[in-house]
């Protein structure tokens, strides 16, 4: 039977909405780009569940991949940690909630260097995408309280493990207090996504492809292609500006970019973002999320 005989399923999240055809608005002193750092600090199980491979899976228990997974909690993260600080950078911490059982002096200091904590589910050995709507629901309230309960405030933005959604996440993230989502990589700016409630929660947009994992582990980029991959987005995204307010997200991960030798082109990367500081907005994905909330119908 012909396609066309079948209605293409669509998520209804949203409606076609060309870029060059908005509402304007603008970033906090009329600045075009908003660029914001994400950092995801995960936790695994060792020797089963999801993983993050650096080779391909060797049979259990798999010291190698276990290993260098352990080497971003252990050394990555503080290598990166004091990066951002030298160059004065915030920065958006996507925290696996079990990490405050196994990591707590390493979250205690990102938290007193003032990164912005948002969720990034329980563990990335798991997702969430094959769960009834109980066990996602309470999967949620598990990480909201954990997190909640160590950083003093609820977490305002979820990154799911591994982009993967139910079709209902977008809808129990509203409904468990969240005010934003980055699993969504459909823009460059804000979008609000419909919920099941007849309200909405905002889409703050989140980078596959400016992303270590999906650059330098799936696709083999070297550190200095990645790193120059920072600068000509931010370059071209900062001329595209000039039209319209835009968001850059950079995507990173401990184990991938807090390796030294990537460190060493990530840094010539920031700095180059940092030194233009003037002239764009360096924020958090949660200042995103809040100041388009005020400014985005």
């Amino acid at each position: 039977m012909p396609l066309a005989n079948f209605p293409l399923r669509h998520h209804a999240r949203y409606a076609d909405s060309p870029i060059t055809r908005r509402a304007p608005f603008a970033w906090p002193e009329g600045r075009g780009l908003a660029v914001y750092v994400a950092l995801n600090l995960e936790q695994y199980a060792f020797g089963e569940g999801l993983v993050e491979d650096l080779v391909p899976g060797i049979p259990g228990p798999d010291v190698l991949n276990n290993s260098w997974r352990e080497y971003g909690n252990r050394v990555g993260a503080w290598r990166l940690l004091e990066l951002f600080k030298s160059l004065a950078l915030p920065l958006s911490l996507l925290v696996n909630s079990a990490l405050y059982e196994t990591c707590g002096p390493l979250l205690a200091a990102f938290r007193a260097h003032g990164a912005d904590f948002a969720a990034h589910g329980r563990t990335n050995s798991e997702h969430q995408a094959d769960l009834p709507e109980d066990g996602e629901r309470a999967l949620i309230d598990e990480v909201t309280r954990t997190i909640a309960g160590h950083e003093g405030r609820h977490p305002g933005g979820w990154l799911s493990p591994w982009i993967a959604e139910t079709a209902i996440t977008p809808d129990l993230l509203r409904e468990a207090g969240y005010g934003y989502v980055l699993d969504w990589c459909m823009d460059d700016q804000p979008v609000w996504l419909a919920t099941r409630d007849g309200g909405r929660i905002l889409s703050v947009p989140y980078p596959q492809e400016l992303n270590d994992s999906a650059a330098i582990i799936g696709r083999h980029m070297g550190a200095r292609d990645f790193a120059d991959m920072v600068i000509d987005q931010f370059e071209e995204m900062r001329l595209q500006a000039r039209e319209q307010p835009l968001v850059m997200g950079i995507s990173l991960h401990s184990m991938i970019a807090g390796q030294p030798h990537r460190i060493r082109h990530l840094r010539r990367a920031l700095a180059h973002i940092a030194a233009q500081r003037e002239h764009c907005w360096i924020t958090t994905a949660g200042a995103i999320a809040e100041h388009a909330a005020r400014h985005i119908d």
